[in-house]
């Protein structure tokens, strides 16, 4: 399992060494499956994006993200609900219309709360009159900010938790570090916690997810985490590399 942003590339940015480790495993044979908590790109976006920008070559069924295990782990709860009101960008939309949900904003079952770059007070009153209504509360991901060329902005954990605040209730969150993603892309992938390693430069996120759901981590220093940072916390990463060149 391998995280993107950081690990694979940085932003727009080339990471010249992400190329070179795909391109080995799929040499070796080694399934693969790129796990990230944008909840805003359907994985053909991302699909285009690791080909178009960064020449890597990839499939849909190489691409989960928090809006896909989103809608796995609602589609696992209660088969005869099927209405949603949905804080969040297409591709959380579109996956929950491909698995035959109906969007309702006055009644729904499930109030699914992702990044939305156009949210607006009235879709925050809709959510938590919903919510205090009896509406189960499910956040795509806890990521509080987002790095762009601007700084670090609001992420969709910002906006879950301005409906948690105004409902007093926590959410099920789903993305990284949570271990919802991480189980629906074992069976996913079709395979066993020790067969998989999470590859991911946050120790925050992608380490701690892998920590959580009892899978083997590995480090990358190409994004957000320093090993100064890491040293300091008590339990380690399985193993840490400077450069994806370093994993053998």
């Amino acid at each position: 399992m391998i995280d993107l942003d950081g690990t694979i590339y940085r932003g727009k940015e080339e990471i010249t060494e992400a190329k070179p480790f795909i391109d080995r495993l799929r040499k070796n044979n080694i399934p693969y499956l790129f796990v990230t908590n944008n909840s805003t790109k359907e994985p053909a976006d991302v699909v285009r994006n690791l080909k178009d920008n960064f020449n890597i070559a990839a499939t849909e069924n190489n691409v989960y993200t928090s809006a896909m295990a989103t809608v796995d782990y609602v589609k696992s709860l209660d088969a005869t609900k099927k209405k949603v009101y949905i804080i969040g960008e297409q591709g959380l939309k579109r996956a929950f219309a491909n698995e035959g949900f109906v969007f309702e904003e006055q009644n729904p079952d499930y109030v699914v709360v992702g990044l939305d770059y156009d949210v607006t007070y009235h879709k925050f009153e809709l959510a938590t009159l919903a919510i205090r209504s009896g509406a189960t509360f499910i956040g795509t991901n806890p990521d509080t900010n987002l790095p762009n060329e601007r700084g670090l902005v609001p992420g969709a954990g910002s906006l879950v938790g301005l409906v948690e605040i105004a409902t007093q209730q926590k959410p099920i969150m789903i993305g990284k570090p949570e271990t919802i993603i991480m189980d629906k892309a074992l069976e996913k992938m079709g395979l066993k916690k020790e067969e998989v390693v999470m590859v991911g430069d946050n120790y925050n996120t992608d380490i701690k997810a892998g920590i959580n759901a009892g899978i083997d981590t590995l480090l990358v220093y190409t994004g957000v985490s320093t090993k100064q940072q890491v040293a300091k916390k008590d339990i380690k990463p399985t193993h840490e590399i400077d450069s994806l060149d370093e994993w053998k």
